[in-house]
């Protein structure tokens, strides 16, 4: 069957970018194809191209001596590519023009010295977030730009996996912060925030907008494929601790979180040990007192554990995420690498010969010295926004689930967002015809895969490294929500087609997840195994009541609970 031109009702996407809109020529970089020069994405089995299977089952025999003999001239295509052979490579002094110029948006710089000002004078938190925010805006649309430029020097593989990480920068650097912060519990939320809205508003959002003109919108297959398996496993490994710990014995209540008192647990403690065991008062104490504490939970023994295998599972996932990697840009089969997806969509293939004829407009080495200068703005600013809204956490008694849940991920993503935005609206203002390319794909998708692939066990190790008790041990509430995200992005990616009707259910579910997460407050048992310091000073003031409740037996098994904790 002959290929059809694509048609005005259909439109093609990549997995989501939260970034901003293009002006002039627009990246896309595909996951299902690559350049020519060695740059190693997913294509056809060489079979396809050669019907002799035989042949072909011979050839792959001697796949180790085509990896060895490919390697150095891989090599070389990947330096000379980055050197920008067959292109025209622009001066310093052009590179710093192009950068600058390249949008109206790198006006807002002037607010990062504002922002720092703020931030040092102790100006109201007010007046921080809004330099902060206007600061970080120039910042990430400076950041995607390198990085877009950047991928023409390093192929659709490594620049890929670039202009993701770049997009995931705001993020990573705020799970950071928490982290170095000791704030736990909210960098977990903060974790499931940033994969939900990654999830389910972005690219519904994208979809929505995006699929507002048209029938339908393509998917690549190949990736969105890999991305089902991708998300489920990831999303499955943080339900393996969370049923570990619900086996667990039942565990004391946080007193932190509103929960009932140390004096209401003593209460309830002496009336089931009286009710079971029929002793009297003295007796019914210290059996409650001992049952209490041999079969608690929550224990810096337990957390001893769950830490031990929870950096093992980190480890596992960054394995997956190499893994996946390495078999979506370098899969298996004679030169497929450097093959296009047999059914990639004629818009997609187009789009492709486009990005080889693009001439970049800074050079690589300019872009490696943009990208970090850049990356460093980023992490501090970000970290002046985050301490600026700390106090409406306070002020306003918001939950911590919805804190980390909700506001903090979309303040992580509110300068992509605000740029979105504007391009839209310009769009709609000017009656502009096409909206903004980005607008319509789905690179987020793999933003949050690479979240919970990647970052997420990164964030683990560091805390290893750095003495923090960073566990996997996640929220009950928080998981069922990554479960639930999880399969309805896969339904509606199932077909690597959507529509704007599928966007409006994955905003509308995000919206609901909003609206619980605003009343729930969160697991206190995992709020005391998220602890920085030991869990023996919450529960020795549970002790500590027991033992002087009771006169004579409790002083024995006070001693005893010290010992266990």
């Amino acid at each position: 069957m002959n290929e059809k031109a694509p048609s005005t009702n259909t439109a093609t996407a990549t997995a989501v970018s939260p970034s901003s809109s293009r002006e002039g020529m627009v990246r896309n970089l595909s996951r299902g194809n690559t350049t020519r020069n060695g740059d190693l994405e997913a294509g056809v089995n060489g079979a396809e191209h050669d019907g002799d299977v035989p042949h072909e089952h011979h050839r792959r025999h001697h796949m180790p001596h085509l990896i060895e003999d490919s390697a150095i001239p891989r090599a070389k295509d990947f330096v000379a590519r980055f050197k920008g052979d067959g292109r025209r490579v622009p001066g310093w002094a052009e590179s710093c023009k192009n950068a600058l110029t390249h949008s109206w948006l790198n006006a807002f710089v002037i607010f990062i010295p504002f922002s720092w000002a703020a931030h040092w004078a102790h100006w109201h938190y007010s007046i921080v977030f809004a330099f902060s925010f206007l600061a970080i805006i120039p910042l990430e649309k400076l950041s995607d730009y390198g990085g877009e430029q950047m991928a023409l020097y390093l192929g659709a593989s490594l620049g890929d996996f670039l202009v993701i990480t770049l997009d995931n920068v705001v993020e990573a650097t705020l799970a950071i912060i928490l982290l170095t912060h000791c704030e736990l519990k909210l960098l977990q939320s903060t974790i499931v925030g940033v994969i939900l809205l990654h999830l389910l508003l972005v690219p519904g959002m994208a979809f929505l907008t995006g699929g507002a003109r048209i029938w339908e919108q393509h998917l690549k297959p190949h990736p969105t494929q890999l991305n089902h398996s991708l998300l489920t496993f990831g999303v499955l490994s943080l339900l393996l601790p969370l049923a570990f710990f619900t086996a667990l014995p039942e565990s004391l209540p946080n007193q932190t979180t509103g929960a009932p008192s140390s004096a209401v647990v003593l209460k309830r403690l002496v009336a089931r040990a009286a009710e079971e065991g029929g002793h009297g008062k003295d007796v019914a104490i210290q059996e409650a007192l001992m049952r209490s504490v041999e079969t608690l939970a929550v224990r810096d023994a337990t957390r001893g554990t769950f830490l031990k295998f929870s950096r093992g599972l980190a480890i596992l996932l960054l394995i997956a995420y190499i893994g996946s990697r390495i078999y979506l840009h370098n899969p298996p089969g004679d030169e497929n690498s450097l093959k296009p997806a047999p059914n990639a969509p004629a818009a997609e293939k187009h789009e492709e010969e486009k990005l080889e004829r693009e001439e970049p407009q800074i050079s690589p080495w300019f872009g490696i010295v943009l990208l970090t200068i850049t990356v460093a703005l980023i992490a501090v600013t970000a970290e002046w926004l985050v301490s600026s809204f700390e106090p409406v956490r306070d002020q306003h008694k918001i939950s911590a689930e919805w804190f980390g849940i909700i506001l903090l991920p979309l303040l992580s993503y509110a300068a992509d967002g605000c740029i979105a935005i504007l391009y839209f609206v310009r769009a709609a203002l000017f009656f502009h015809p096409d909206s903004p390319d980005e607008l319509a794909k789905a690179r987020s998708i793999d933003l949050s895969i690479q979240f919970v692939l990647f970052w997420m066990p990164l964030v683990v190790l560091i805390g290893w490294w750095t003495h923090r008790e960073m566990s996997l041990l996640f929220d009950l509430w928080e998981v069922a929500v990554l479960i639930g995200a999880c399969f309805l992005v896969n339904y509606v990616t199932a077909d690597a087609k959507t529509n704007w009707v599928e966007g409006m259910v994955m905003v509308l579910f995000y919206v609901m997840i909003a609206l619980v997460a605003w009343f729930y407050d969160g697991q206190p048992e995992v709020h005391e195994m998220l602890r920085c310091g030991p869990v023996s000073e919450t529960l020795a003031l549970v002790a500590a009541t027991l033992n002087g409740t009771s006169s004579e037996g409790g002083g024995e098994a006070g001693a005893h609970a010290a010992r266990l904790f």
